[in-house]
């Protein structure tokens, strides 16, 4: 059984979380149902939603590299 774990910045989908997470699980799992030949029901997606003053890229959040610009 396909675990699958998507980590992304909290902000990206703060217009409609609920509705953008049904829709990338969705697609992730279609793509491995087609590439595998498992049932979608085989397939899980967990996410984990991490704030842009939590992520880093390199010395710098991306808060603040997106406020840098």
């Amino acid at each position: 059984m396909p675990f699958i774990n998507i980590r992304l910045v909290r902000e990206v989908i703060a217009s409609d979380p609920e509705g953008k997470k049904a829709e990338i699980a969705g697609k992730v799992t279609d793509a491995i149902t087609e590439a595998t030949g498992l049932a979608a029901d085989d397939v899980w997606v967990v996410f984990e939603e991490v704030a842009a003053r939590d992520w880093f890229v390199g010395s710098k959040s991306v808060h603040t590299r997106r406020n840098s610009d």
